[in-house]
C-alpha cells in the first residue's frame, strides 16, 4: 500500500510542475484532464502526507521518552504517543478506503426513472411522493433536476416519471436508491383504516456521454407529436413531444417536458444512451457476478431495499439493517444519514473482500 501511495505522491508532484507550465492553458483538453487527475489525487496526498507527520510525531514521542528522565516530561510523550498511533490507525483506513477501485461512473450525472408497482393508485402516489423526495434532496445539494417524462394520474399519482440530476459526483450517491421501495400505510381511499402494502421500482443510471455509446441513425426512428396528459408541467400544446425507437433493443422513449421539440429529443436520446450504457454496465456485473454480489448498490433491482411504514413513522433499508424514526423528515428530502450508512457499508465489504484476496 505504501509503496503506492509514494508513487500517488510523485505523479501529484508531476502534474503540479505540469500545471504551473506557462504553456499548459494553452490546450485545453490536456489541462482539464490534469485538473481532473489532480482533483482525484488531492483527496489521498492530502490524508498520507497526515499521516507521515502522525509517523514522524509518534517517533519523536517515543525517542523523547526513551531520553527524558522527568516524570511530567514523561507523561507528555506517552500522551502525545497515544494520540499519534490513534491517528496513524484512523489515517491508514481512511487511506485503505480512499485506495479502493472507484467506480468510473461516480463522477457522472444521473437519469432517475420511478415506476409504480403493486399497488394500482396507490403505488402512483407513492411514486409521485419518492420523486419529490429526491428533488428535494438534490435542490438541497444545489444539484439540477431536469424532468424528462412523466406519466400522471388524475389524483396527483405518476404511473411513471424520468428525470435528470446533474452535480459533482451524483452516480457516487444516488446509485444506492436503485431497488424496489415498498410503502406501508392506510390509503386515503380505504375506508375500513385497513394497512396496504405497495412497491415501486427505482433505476438510477449514469448519464452516458456520446462517446460512451455509439448509436447508428439507422437504428432510431424519430415521431414527433402533441403532448399529452393530465396537464401540469408534463404537458403542452405544441407538436413538439419526441418518440424515439430503438430497433436493435425494443427500447422506446417518450420525451414531453419541453417545450422545443429539439430540446425534447435532446433528452430523448440522452436517456436512450443512459439505458444502452446502463445495459452494457449490467451485462459486466453479471459476468462479475460475484463481486456484484458483495456491493451494495449495484444488486438486483428486483430487490427490496427498503420500507416506508407510516403508522410507525419509520424507514428501513434492509440491504444495511438500518431503521431511522423519522419518516417525515425522509419523505421531505433528508436521506442523506441512509446514504452514508449505505457508502459506509458498502467500503466495508469492499475492504473485507480485499482482505480476503490478499
Amino acid at each position: 500500500m505504501f509503496d503506492k501511495l509514494e508513487d500517488i505522491l510523485l505523479r501529484y508532484e508531476e502534474i503540479m510542475n505540469q500545471l504551473s507550465e506557462p504553456d499548459v492553458a494553452n490546450d485545453a483538453g490536456r489541462f482539464r484532464k490534469l485538473m481532473k487527475e489532480q482533483s482525484d489525487l488531492t483527496p489521498i496526498v492530502e490524508s498520507y502526507k497526515e499521516y507521515k507527520k502522525a509517523k514522524k510525531d509518534a517517533e519523536d514521542s517515543l525517542a523523547m521518552l526513551e531520553e527524558e528522565n522527568d516524570e511530567e516530561m514523561r507523561e507528555m510523550a506517552k500522551e502525545e504517543l497515544n494520540e499519534a498511533r490513534g491517528k496513524i490507525g484512523e489515517l491508514e483506513q481512511k487511506l485503505k478506503i480512499l485506495l479502493l477501485p472507484k467506480d468510473p461512473n461516480d463522477d457522472k450525472d444521473v437519469i432517475v426513472e420511478i415506476r409504480a408497482g403493486a399497488g394500482g393508485d396507490e403505488a402512483a402516489l407513492f411514486a409521485a411522493e419518492i420523486y419529490r423526495m429526491y428533488v428535494h434532496y438534490a435542490e438541497g445539494r444545489r444539484w439540477k433536476v431536469e424532468l424528462v417524462e412523466c406519466e400522471e394520474i388524475g389524483i396527483g399519482g405518476m404511473k411513471n416519471v424520468t428525470f435528470m440530476i446533474n452535480g459533482q459526483g451524483a452516480y457516487s450517491v444516488m446509485k444506492y436508491e436503485s431497488g424496489v421501495h415498498r410503502v406501508q400505510r392506510v390509503p386515503e381511499t380505504e375506508s375500513g383504516g385497513r394497512i396496504h402494502t405497495s412497491t415501486i421500482t427505482v433505476a438510477v443510471m449514469p448519464e452516458a456521454e456520446e462517446v460512451d455509446v455509439q448509436i447508428d441513425e439507422k437504428d432510431i426512428r424519430i415521431d414527433v407529436m402533441r403532448a399529452s396528459g393530465n396537464g401540469g408541467q408534463c404537458v403542452n400544446t405544441t407538436d413538439s413531444a419526441v418518440r424515439l425507437t430503438h430497433y436493435p433493443t425494443g427500447i422506446v422513449i417518450y420525451s414531453q417536458t419541453e417545450k422545443s421539440q429539439l430540446q425534447n429529443k435532446e433528452k430523448a436520446f440522452a436517456l436512450l444512451r443512459a439505458k444502452l450504457y446502463d445495459i452494457e454496465c449490467q451485462k459486466q456485473h453479471d459476468a462479475e457476478a460475484e463481486a456484484r454480489r458483495s456491493q451494495i448498490g449495484t444488486g438486483d433491482r428486483s430487490e427490496k431495499i427498503r420500507t416506508y411504514n407510516f403508522p410507525q413513522g419509520r424507514v428501513t433499508d434492509h440491504r444495511i439493517n438500518l431503521t431511522l424514526y423519522k419518516l417525515d423528515k425522509v419523505m421531505g428530502g433528508d436521506i442523506q444519514e441512509i446514504l452514508d450508512a449505505c457508502i459506509a457499508a458498502d467500503q466495508a465489504m469492499r475492504l473485507s473482500r480485499l482482505n480476503e484476496e490478499g
